[in-house]
């Protein structure tokens, strides 16, 4: 009987450990894949939005995505120029501010691509701030996670086209 039990519990543990343990490889840990915490100030976008103000027409700028791949939110060094194209263009419109949007593809649970999003509207607000320069103060971040796919779908094209950063720009 004691064995029965003990059975019942390690096939308990091991169901606990890969249902909560989700479906994320962490490879160096929260807080890695290419975020520097020191840079985001404790400012991430607790302030009030920017939304309120006028959005920069797509004629005066249009930036390009920021691709990512799966289960990932290192900024891809081929993605780097369209992160320094928003950055100059920040830096010569100086009251323009920005709101970065992290997107998912339909895998994985709701609340791993919502947590997911925002850690890559992080990586590329952590980029533009250490790498670039611009003052974290004009960047917030703001995560959509699956809900907002530009392919609805559902193949490795439309996932990978909806793996994706985006780029707000506000007067």
């Amino acid at each position: 009987m004691k064995y029965k039990n003990l059975k019942l519990y390690i096939s308990i543990f091991i169901f606990c450990a890969c249902v909560c343990g989700g479906c994320r490889s962490n490879k160096d840990g929260l807080g890695g894949d290419g975020i520097n915490p020191s840079v985001l100030d404790g400012d991430i976008g607790l302030n009030e939005r920017f939304e309120d103000g006028i959005r920069v027409a797509t004629s005066e700028f249009n930036p390009q995505s920021v691709m990512f791949a799966y289960d990932s939110y290192r900024v891809n060094p081929a993605d780097k120029y369209k992160v320094a194209q928003v950055a100059a263009f920040m830096k010569q419109n100086r009251n323009v501010r920005l709101v970065v949007e992290g997107h998912c593809d339909e895998r994985g649970s709701r609340e791993y691509n919502v947590s997911l999003g925002e850690h890559r509207a992080l990586a590329i607000r952590a980029a533009l701030v250490s790498d670039d320069g611009i003052a974290s103060k004009r960047i917030q971040t703001r995560t959509y996670g699956e809900e907002k796919p530009v392919d609805g779908r559902h193949n490795e094209s439309a996932w990978r086209q909806n793996r994706r950063g985006e780029f707000a720009l506000y007067r």
